[in-house]
This record gives C-alpha cells, sequence and structure tokens, in this order.
C-alpha cells in the first residue's frame, strides 16, 4: 500500500487552483492545476467543488486513489474568498465532513503568496490579478487581512478595474470629455475593432464579454511605457492603491521599523515597468524604511506548503526541497481546464 503523505498544499485562487501532495521531507509526490475560466474565487459551492476535483487530480498523479480520504495527515486550503474569520470556519466545516484531511488550516490566497515570497513566515502579501486583496503577519504570529469583496469594501485595482478603466478614458477621448490617449486606438484594437465606441457597443449588445477586459492591463502598461499620460495615471493609481495596502497593514501590524518583507504576487506584476515599481517601492518606504520588496515568481501553493511545514516543524531542507521541486512546469505537466461540461 502506499503510504499516505504528510502534506496537502492547496491555493485555490479565482482563475486556477494548484494543489500539491508532499513528504515530511519535502519531497513532492503529486501535483495537479486545474484552470477556472469563469474566475469563480468565492470560496462557495462550486469553487470548493472545483477544489476537490483539482486534489483528486493530484492524488492521480501521485499514484493515490482520491476516494480513498483521507489524503494526507494535514491540509493547508488558502482560497480565494476566505476574506472573513466565519468565511474560515465555513470552509473548515465543508471540508471536515468530507474527510479530505484530519488536521485543516484554512486561509486567504494572499497568505500562500506572503509565504511563498519570503524565507520567514511574517510579512506583508499583495495580490493584484483579477482583482487585488493583502494579509500580513507579525513576528509573534498576529495576521491581518484585508475584506476585498469589491467596491463596497474599498477596494480598487486588478486586470478587471485597470481594464474598465481603460476604457472609460478611451471613449472619452473619442466623444471629447476627455483627453487624447493612445488607449483610444489600442484598446479597441486588443478586440479587433478600430474604436471604441465600437468596442462598446459590442460589449452591450453581448458580443463581447465584460470580463474579457481582464485582458487589459499589458495594453495600458504598454502605453504608460511609452509615455502616454492617461495611461499613466491609471498605472500610478493602480501603485497608489498597492501602496495603500502595504502602508495599511504595515500600520496595523507595527512593522514599520523592521526590514519587513512585502511580496508582490498575480499577473499584474508581471510587467517591465520600471516605474511602477519605483512607485511602489517609495511609497512603502515611507512608512517602513527598510522594508524589501520582492515579486513572487514561484507557484503561491509553494507557501500554502511552507506553511505547512512551518505548523509541523519540518526541517529547512525540506522547504528549499520543496521550493526546487513545486515549479508551475510541474503543475502545468498535469493541467486540465474546466468548462460548462466539466473537466477536459
Amino acid at each position: 500500500m502506499t503510504r499516505r503523505p504528510r502534506i496537502l498544499a492547496v491555493d485555490a485562487g479565482g482563475s486556477k487552483i494548484d494543489v500539491a501532495l508532499l513528504g515530511v521531507d519535502g519531497r513532492v509526490r503529486g501535483a495537479a492545476r486545474v484552470t477556472n475560466t469563469d474566475h469563480d474565487g468565492t470560496g462557495g459551492e462550486q469553487h470548493l467543488l472545483l477544489m476537490l476535483e483539482a486534489v483528486a487530480a493530484a492524488c492521480t498523479d501521485a499514484g493515490l486513489d482520491p476516494a480513498r480520504t483521507p489524503v494526507a495527515g494535514l491540509g493547508v486550503y488558502c482560497v480565494a474568498g476566505a476574506d472573513f474569520p466565519q468565511d474560515d470556519r465555513r470552509i473548515g466545516r465543508w471540508l471536515r465532513r468530507r474527510r479530505v484531511t484530519p488536521e485543516d488550516v484554512v486561509r486567504n490566497d494572499t497568505f500562500a503568496v506572503l509565504r511563498a515570497g519570503t524565507e520567514r513566515p511574517w510579512g506583508v502579501g499583495i495580490v493584484c490579478g483579477y482583482g487585488t486583496n493583502c494579509c500580513g503577519v507579525a513576528p509573534d504570529g498576529r495576521t491581518y487581512r484585508i475584506p476585498a469583496i469589491g467596491e463596497i469594501s474599498g477596494d480598487w485595482g486588478g486586470g478587471m478595474d485597470i481594464g474598465r478603466a481603460a476604457l472609460s478614458h478611451a471613449m472619452r477621448a473619442e466623444d471629447g470629455r476627455g483627453d487624447r490617449t493612445a488607449l483610444g486606438e489600442l484598446v479597441p484594437a486588443r478586440f479587433g475593432y478600430t474604436r471604441p465606441r465600437q468596442l462598446l457597443e459590442a460589449i452591450y449588445f453581448g458580443r463581447v464579454e465584460e470580463a474579457e477586459l481582464v485582458h487589459l492591463p499589458p495594453v495600458v502598461f504598454a502605453a504608460a511605457i511609452e509615455g502616454d499620460p492617461v495611461a499613466r495615471r491609471i498605472i500610478d493609481r493602480q501603485a497608489d492603491e498597492v501602496v495603500a495596502l502595504a502602508r495599511a497593514t504595515i500600520r496595523r501590524l507595527r512593522l514599520g521599523k523592521l526590514d519587513v518583507d512585502v511580496v508582490l504576487g498575480g499577473g499584474i506584476f508581471r510587467n517591465e515597468d520600471p516605474a511602477f515599481f519605483a512607485r511602489i517601492s517609495e511609497g512603502v518606504r515611507e512608512v517602513a524604511p527598510e522594508a524589501r520588496l520582492h515579486v513572487l515568481h514561484a507557484p503561491p501553493v509553494v507557501g500554502a506548503a511552507l506553511i505547512a511545514f512551518d505548523a509541523i516543524g519540518a526541517p529547512h531542507a525540506a522547504q528549499v526541497r520543496t521550493r526546487a521541486a513545486l515549479t508551475h512546469d510541474r503543475l502545468t505537466a498535469h493541467t486540465h481546464a474546466r468548462d460548462e461540461g466539466g473537466l477536459r
């Protein structure tokens, strides 16, 4: 009989779910990625069921029967949509009913980003992808997270907000309400149109889904780098929102006098705009002069695994081994995509 892995690590984001099964020595026994095309990162029933599909895929990769539960001794589930302690408890109860793992740790997915980007179990983690979110952990274990449930919780940023802003400014430039901008050509061209109004009408009449605007940030960054002032204002606003998240967390946890690691994870940080990162760095260091910024390149599920290792007191060598082995290539070797017909 194949011995059950010690650790189940899960990073359940809105657009993808990564799962890894690991031994106490840090060896990866099985791993899988499931992509979620509808960006349902709510931590609701469908999202959690998709998470179980990803767990099953990782079990299969490890040569384990996914129907034989529990699948590992300790599960760390970093879930988008776990924004309040009540969410943690709800998801924990849901998992216990299914006996996935006998010991469960539920966190928001920002905690996985944070831990994956630093060698220490404390710091500040900021996610900026489809949307934006932030968490922090103090050296004494105190935590802080900002509920990220949209405009009503004060959020702005990520692919959708940048995309909407880009089309909005393009429209205002076309009809004379706003400044001229290269976005007037670049934004509609991204969808095969020549004028912003054509794209607007396509969204209004259902020929283009508004959610497709999430693909516009690279266009906006490119225009900003080329010197377009309107695009630069959008990018500056995103940078300022990142700074605001970091500052609030640093102040709340009283980290301003420490060399706190600030980890930046998500698609918005995968750009080549030095002015964007300089603005973030300068803003953060106004409240934490010794702060160190890191752009995360490893998959966040590494952070979920390291949170588990922290909990069981695994040796540092296990962390090193996991960081080396649990790569995007390892996860995408077993990638599944979900559509209306299920996994394909």
